[in-house]
């Protein structure tokens, strides 16, 4: 038995992260919850290999042509919609086998709202004497909607490792709530008074080191190579003012707050006793900006394993590349990372103006120089089909890409509530109709970058990484083929090297991205035909640089 059971629910898109989905903030609430006297446990819909295909839902009905068919490529992107993680109905009884008097529900991500408010509706079935709580960034900006579902009691909002406790007292004690920071509620009706919402602002923690230490749960699911792998968040928010993100300077988040050195060392001691830690992800919005402070954070994890195979580090949100000079990418070397995730945006100054971020294309080529000199791998990120964001800008971002030493990694833009983006959209009129479709799967915008364009953008830059592994493997550049018989399939027995090989040598003939289905059957993909042809001639001209070919033209 649990007198409080915290909930994060499963996943329906067309593709899931697994490494991206410990439930790290429910572990940190879990704590101040059992510090406060609350016996707590957490049900993680998502740790489970589970998952099963969907009818597509009709608002993902403009997806048909882009996912329609499967593609066995080593450059496809997506075929069937899935449920990932465990049924609503086993969530909700493991909930009811634990009687709770309680259930907090994290919806985190406003395209995933749904499948969180089923969760709770299952919930609620199985339990219906539970109070049931939801947080999150979606209930953060619009409590008024989440409250007027019947399955939901409480909404808190901003960050609730103070406020749940409050409210759980609350409610043993029989005491108000209208006070708690955060709250939201409906109010009882009174005689001749209509019902009506208490909302209270968002609450966010100000000294993050006076939280309690996340609590150790099992983290079979999330091994990583036979190792245990753990998250760590040394700083909430971002002192950078991105357009685009829903936590930066210009956002409706709280501030940027850092976690004293000391306190972070003392977190990643307390996952690792016992454990044969492998991998350490950071989830910092921008884990680098203060350079003494992630120095003394470095130099402190190169001792705490000294003694054992380096455990390896990433910062999976993206690294400022202005923030990294030789001396921080060599002790980064050392503390363990191997990959440098490089935020970049775009190459493109008007858009970088857009998107409220200073020019990084010099410090981005400088830190893939220093990047090689240590041994590191690097993959940069780029933003695609933001509202008025050119779909030629971002075809010249990636062939900027294909000449240096680095992954492109391409995310197609969405609308993030409480971002500066999502309110140009709405001024724009472009907002997407539901909240679901507000995901990179679904190419939510269709402006100056068209979804065609997007998903072309999106083979495009497999494309590019697809070349760049051929160069690493010592092969040389694929020459253009003539495309056969189309009719005829290609031989089912061959590996997915050997069919991509075949799909990019027609590619390179006659522009055209074909896919190939589990019977080998070839099939031409839907995308626009200018930037196929001036991606081809590019690539055909200037084939793409390795991510290990430093030195080589394009690097400086």
């Amino acid at each position: 038995m649990a007198q409080v059971v915290l909930v994060q629910p499963p996943i329906e898109d067309y593709y899931l992260t697994r490494k991206r989905t410990l439930p790290y903030g429910l572990m940190s609430i879990a704590a101040s919850l059992r510090a406060g006297g609350f016996e707590t446990d957490i049900i993680d819909g998502l740790a489970t290999r589970k998952s099963k295909p969907l009818p597509r839902p009709d608002r993902f009905a403009h997806m048909d042509e882009f996912y329609s068919r499967p593609d066995r490529s080593l450059f496809c992107l997506f075929h069937e919609y899935r449920h990932f993680g465990y049924s609503l109905d086993h969530i909700a009884l493991e909930t009811a086998r634990r009687k709770p008097f309680l259930v907090g529900i994290s919806s985190l991500f406003s395209a995933y709202h749904d499948t969180a408010m089923a969760t709770a509706a299952a919930i609620r079935y199985r339990n219906p004497a539970a109070v049931i709580v939801m947080g999150g960034h979606h209930p953060t900006r619009f409590p008024e909607d989440v409250l007027a579902a019947s399955d939901i009691d409480y909404v808190l909002r901003g960050e609730a490792e103070h406020t749940l406790p409050l409210l759980c007292r609350a409610i043993r004690e029989n005491t108000p709530v209208s006070d708690i920071p955060g709250i939201a509620f409906q109010s009882p009706k009174q005689p001749q008074n209509p019902v009506r919402q208490v909302i209270q602002p968002p609450y966010w923690t100000p000294d993050l080191a006076r939280l309690p230490m996340p609590d150790p749960m099992d983290l079979t699911y999330y091994r990583r190579k036979h190792q245990d792998a753990i998250m760590v968040v040394s700083s909430r928010g971002c002192p950078m003012p991105c357009s685009y993100c829903a936590v930066s300077a210009v956002s409706s988040h709280g501030g940027y707050r850092k976690r004293p050195v000391a306190h972070v060392l003392e977190e990643i001691q307390n996952q690792a006793n016992g454990r044969d830690i492998g991998f350490i992800d950071f989830e910092d919005e921008n884990i680098s900006l203060d350079r003494n402070w992630f120095l003394e954070l470095l130099d402190g994890i190169s001792q705490r394993f000294a003694h054992r195979e380096p455990v390896e580090l990433r910062a999976m949100n993206g690294l400022f590349p202005p923030s990294l000079d030789g001396a921080m990418i060599q002790a980064m070397a050392k503390a363990g990372f191997k990959t440098l995730n490089l935020s970049v945006g775009s190459m493109s100054a008007a858009q970088l103006k857009r998107f409220q971020r200073p020019d990084v294309r010099a410090a981005h080529d400088r830190a893939l120089d220093r990047a090689g000199e240590h041994g590191l791998d690097c993959v940069s990120y780029l933003i695609a089909a933001a509202p008025k964001q050119n779909a030629l800008d971002s075809l010249a971002d990636l062939l900027y890409l294909a000449a240096r030493p680095t992954l492109a990694g391409l995310s197609i833009f969405y609308p993030a509530p409480g971002s500066r983006d999502y309110e140009v959209c709405r001024k724009l009129a472009i907002l997407p109709a539901h909240f679901a479709q507000m995901r990179s799967t679904a190419f939510p915008l269709d402006h100056t970058t068209t979804r065609v364009q997007a998903v072309t953008l999106l083979r495009l830059c497999r494309v590019l990484n697809y070349l760049k592994h051929r160069v690493d493997s010592g092969l040389a550049p694929p020459c253009p083929r003539p495309v056969p018989d189309t009719d005829t399939p290609l031989d089912p027995g061959l590996s997915r090297d050997a069919v991509s090989d075949k799909l990019v040598q027609w590619f390179l003939y006659d522009k055209n991205i074909r896919g190939v289905d589990q019977t080998g059957r070839v099939y031409v993909h839907k995308t626009d035909p200018d930037l196929c042809r001036a991606f081809a001639e590019s690539v055909r001209n200037h084939p793409p640089v390795g991510v290990r070919s430093h030195g080589s033209p394009g690097s400086n």
